[in-house]
């Protein structure tokens, strides 16, 4: 498995790419954390996101600002939604790294987090 690429690591946001059906790129703006060359998500299970990896797992990323402006190279990475005993690691990653994401309103029981691995190819 290869490593978190030094353009992501440390990064305040990923633009995370997922595909259409129709295999249409969508770009959005998300928070992450890191831990054992995996790179962590949540979002709301009802998303567009994650109704998009339930067709496609495979996804590019890229360091990019608040607002999905990328700021630096696109790597390839696949996904993976956790089973709800696997969500307690992944939550502490986030709630650590962001002081948002420990306020309730930001969690939710309909919240999924995916797990992204790094893909040996790059762009």
């Amino acid at each position: 498995m290869p490593p978190i690429p030094s353009e992501i690591h440390g990064q305040r946001y990923i633009s995370l790419t997922t595909y259409r059906m129709v295999g249409t790129p969508v770009r959005t703006p998300v928070w992450f954390a890191e831990e054992n060359d995996k790179l962590y998500f949540m979002a709301n299970a009802k998303s567009w996101k994650v109704k998009r990896l339930g067709n496609e797992t495979k996804v590019r990323i890229a360091p990019c600002t608040i607002r999905g402006k990328i700021t630096g190279p696109e790597f390839s990475a696949t996904a993976r939604f956790l089973a709800p005993e696997e969500y307690a690691q992944a939550r502490r990653a986030i709630n650590q790294k962001y002081w948002l994401a420990r306020i309730p309103f930001v969690r939710s029981k309909n919240n999924k987090y995916v797990e992204l691995t790094m893909s040996q190819e790059q762009s």
